[in-house]
């Protein structure tokens, strides 16, 4: 019998011409307890399932909607699921994490993920229904925004479905394209592509299941306590203003990346702070599924309409851009959900595009910053593969850069290939640790070392080996809360993150867990990533940051400035490699494989 919360095996589903397979792959108690479930159970299923080096938009690539323990429990936050593939923005391990309804019907369907591998004929919808698989055409969902084609296969296919679909960029192999559901995405590394690319527009999954846990009571109960601690100080900040209170806290720090990162305060800023946009615009408030904290807020639009505003999307399409009237960034922000593409990759490939084009680099002169016209001309020239420019920001900052040329990839503001978030590298430099070294690429939801940055427990602009401790310890904390999966907004209200993320597990899954248990599986699972990214190529030389960040010092003003030299981000990575027990070339110790569990 599978441990509570599990049902100990995926549905490996393969999509051959107009007709879909099932077939359950068995996971064994070893493995689920090993990575968890979420995405370092996805992280093992790449790399059991994912041929080496698959193109990732080819059909044998697979790409897997995974699950966790947790799911369908009444803990708060626990209605999340992982997406994970191989990245055609990177080329290495990519996953995004979501919250909707789609999580626990998916979860119901009777299986710990679902895999998905082939192509469809023709555009179609994939339906699973238990352990049964169909696929059905859907040509007329063609062109449409992911909203649109899920309102759509809910009148066809009625509302005892959840689905997750693509938008137009998606069916288009626009390499950052997104995954949608409820209104919510799978945001980073082109998953929307990867999906595109088996010709699959949505996949549809009904409940037909229910998932025993160990301990009701004591599930329960402890549901109560992280119920009412979510109500604390420590998610406050989530509940009042939403994640976009930190861009006028990050502006006063110097650490809001301006211009694809020429500058790191933005004059602008106020214009499109939470504290304004609350007091002209806030129309409501919102929570995922399963969900006590209700983080997200609704802000009316110009013309009518609402958007949901966060950090991210406002960072990447406002101040990255220059852009600061708050009607072009909503605006710019509503496009991207239209057409089913990463914000943070948008923001950042038009950003580079603005730069290049000021610099006489490419030919397009009405490409400027803080132009919020030309924001949204370049969107929508992305999201058709329009010839020229359109092509060529569809392949993201890095391919855009190497095909450009002239020195253009000295700029282009990404890691591995994936764009930056909203965290200046030189200002906050255990981020800068944390951005550089990640599987993922440049991503602030693995690696949260920016919240030792600004503790004020060290020197945010000299990094060192205290840097390095915080970027492992931020990473493992990741690597956990995203495979159990809980939401990284309620970590502020654990008091000893290991430890009591272990009685949550154990109540569910009847595991005997500790603490200590948790930190080898975090350590397992950030291990099993770059083993896999290895293996598709990477190397030492991915670890670094773009060249910007390390030969141009940013000014601070007063005189003052902060810089982040080669030398010093070398010595923190080689630091990293010995915390992880990685050789000095960054490579997995082959002592260390068969924890891995590879070929179990």
């Amino acid at each position: 019998m599978a441990p509570g919360g599990f049902f100990g095996r995926a549905l490996v589903v393969d999509v051959r011409g107009t007709r879909a397979t099932g077939t359950p792959l068995e996971l064994d108690d070893r493995v689920l307890r090993s990575y968890l479930g979420g995405v370092g159970l996805g992280t093992w299923l790449m790399h059991r399932l994912a041929p080496p080096r698959v193109d990732p938009l080819a059909p044998a690539a697979p790409l897997a909607f995974v699950f966790s323990a947790l799911v369908g429990t009444p803990l708060t936050t626990s209605a999340k699921f992982a997406v994970v593939a191989k990245s055609p923005l990177t080329g290495l391990l990519t996953d995004a994490l979501a919250s909707s309804q789609f999580a626990i019907s998916g979860k119901l369907t009777g299986h710990d993920a679902i895999v998905v591998r082939g192509r469809a004929e023709e555009l179609s919808v994939l339906l699973v229904d238990g352990g049964e698989v169909r696929l059905e055409p859907a040509p007329e969902l063609a062109g449409l925004p992911a909203a649109e084609a899920e309102t759509a296969v809910k009148e066809r296919f009625g509302r005892g479905w959840r689905t997750a679909a693509i938008g137009p960029a998606g069916e288009r192999g626009v390499r950052f394209a997104t995954i949608s559901h409820d209104g919510r995405h799978a945001g980073r590394g082109g998953l929307g592509a990867v999906l595109g690319g088996k010709n699959i527009k949505a996949v549809l999954v009904r409940a037909a299941a229910r998932v025993r846990v160990a301990d009701q009571a004591g599930v329960l109960a402890a549901a109560r306590d992280l119920r009412e601690r979510s109500f604390g100080p420590a998610t406050a900040k989530y509940r009042e203003l939403g994640t976009l209170a930190n861009l006028l806290a990050f502006n006063a720090v110097s650490t809001l990346p301006t211009r694809n990162f020429t500058a790191a305060t933005f004059e602008g800023a106020p214009a499109l702070a939470a504290e304004e946009l609350h007091e002209l615009r806030g129309v409501a408030r919102n929570s995922c599924a399963s969900c006590s904290i209700g983080c997200e807020h609704i802000y009316s639009r110009k013309g009518g309409g609402s958007q949901r505003m966060e950090y991210e999307n406002v960072f990447a399409l406002g101040p990255l851009c220059g852009v600061s009237d708050p009607d072009d960034v909503f605006a710019a922000s509503a496009r991207c959900d239209e057409l089913g593409i990463d914000t943070i990759s948008a923001g950042g490939t038009v950003a580079w595009a603005m730069e290049c084009a000021e610099r006489g680099l490419i030919d397009e002169p009405w490409l400027r910053f803080g132009d919020g016209s030309a924001l949204l001309r370049a969107l929508d020239a992305i999201g058709a593969r329009e010839p020229g420019l359109g092509e060529l920001l569809a392949h993201g900052s890095r391919r855009a850069a190497e095909a450009v040329g002239q020195g253009s990839i000295a700029f282009a503001p990404q890691v591995k290939g994936l764009e930056l978030p909203g965290y200046e590298p030189r200002t906050l430099q255990a981020m800068a640790l944390g951005l550089a070294v990640n599987a993922r690429g440049a991503d602030h939801n693995r690696s949260g070392a920016y919240e030792a940055d600004l503790s004020g427990a060290l020197d945010r602009l000299e990094g060192g080996v205290a840097h390095v401790a915080a970027a492992v310890d931020t990473e493992d904390r990741a690597a956990v809360m995203d495979s159990m999966i809980l939401c990284k907004f309620l970590r502020g209200v654990f008091e000893d993150p290991f430890p009591e993320w272990a009685r949550l597990l154990g109540l569910v899954t009847g595991w005997d867990l500790d603490g200590g248990e948790l930190r080898v599986a975090a350590r397992r699972i950030v291990r099993a990533k770059r083993a896999f990214n290895l293996r598709e190529g990477a190397t030492a030389a991915d670890d670094t940051l773009p060249a910007r960040m390390l030969e141009t010092p940013l000014e601070l003003g007063s005189g003052r400035s902060a810089a982040l030299t080669a030398d010093r981000l070398r010595s923190m990575v080689a630091g990293y490699y010995v915390a992880r027990g990685l050789d000095e070339d960054g490579r997995v110790d082959p002592a260390d494989l068969a924890d891995l569990l590879l070929e179990a």
